[in-house]
């Protein structure tokens, strides 16, 4: 997915997760000149020795002569930790995209931050699962600089079949929000109407197949239908980062005052998951619950 007619570029990734690792690689293919940074040193020297380029032993030393950084990191305290410790290294002119999930508000602060030393902060958050970012496919929603975005999109086009300007600052993560919403309740639906299939004796698979091909159609369903049936709940995105998605939407929805019911149920059910000892299976697990309620 890289632009080809991008000229290469000296670039960071700082944050080498599930995600972090296939994104940072897919820089590297495109040809720019990418060094890494993550907090357990094995995993940089891993991402070297796969995708070369080189690894940093600090966050500083990483971004030194990088005209863009990226971030893959967990929460909010993160973002604002390396963001400020790639502040203090970088020049005038960089730009910051933060790939992270976190909330709305932590993206506007980091941007002023980022302001006043001249750096340009884009939260850049993304869908599409550890398959999206192996496979260079992810869909990325950005908020920030009209400017800033025009210069990082050819190197995000790298990793993304789509990357949108959504708005200023905050408004990618407010988007990605929005994603978490419609991902909670189709998956919460997609589990009653398996577990409704199991219990009234019918064929869940032929279910799946048939229903897939008219209204009640999903990437949900056409991914994770028959894998939900099989019991496997093993394909990359956890309960427990759901949670923390979930949980930033709805500090966000009391502040600008929408209502999410199904959402807020939905939590609470991902919350029985991680009771049952789920935190690290995939979101689709909701099915799990269900069926061990016999």
């Amino acid at each position: 997915m890289s632009d080809s007619a991008t000229a290469p570029r000296n670039v960071a990734f700082l944050g080498l997760g599930t995600m972090g690792f296939p994104m940072a690689g897919h820089l590297a293919g495109a040809g720019h000149g990418v060094t890494v940074y993550n907090r357990t040193a094995a995993k940089a020297e891993a991402w070297v020795a796969a995708h070369g380029g080189r690894s940093a032993p600090t966050v500083e030393e990483a971004v030194a002569g990088a005209d863009t950084v990226f971030l893959c990191v967990g929460g909010d305290d993160d973002v604002r930790e390396v963001t400020a410790k790639a502040l203090g290294a970088l020049a005038p002119g960089a730009v910051i995209a933060d790939h992270s999930t976190v909330s709305a508000a932590v993206s506007r602060e980091m941007d002023a931050l980022a302001a006043a030393r001249q750096v340009s902060f884009l939260d850049a958050p993304v869908s599409g699962g550890q398959a999206g970012a192996e496979k260079g496919i992810l869909t990325v929603m950005v908020g920030g600089d009209a400017e800033a975005f025009a210069r990082a999109q050819p190197l995000m086009a790298a990793f993304g079949r789509s990357v949108v300007h959504m708005g200023p600052s905050g408004a990618g993560q407010l988007t990605k929000m929005v994603n978490q919403i419609c991902i909670a309740g189709l998956v919460q639906a997609l589990a009653e109407g398996l577990s409704f299939a199991q219990r009234a004796g019918l064929d869940g698979h032929k279910v799946v197949d048939v229903i897939s091909k008219g209204a009640a159609q999903s990437w949900q369903m056409e991914n994770r239908g028959h894998t939900m049936l099989d019991g496997k709940f093993d394909f990359g995105f956890a309960v427990d980062w759901m949670r923390k998605d979930l949980g930033i939407v709805l500090d966000e929805a009391r502040r600008n005052g929408a209502t999410l019911p199904v959402t807020a149920v939905v939590d609470q059910f991902y919350a029985d998951v991680q009771a049952m000892g789920g935190n690290r299976l995939d979101t689709s697990s909701l099915m799990k619950r269900l069926t061990a309620k016999g």
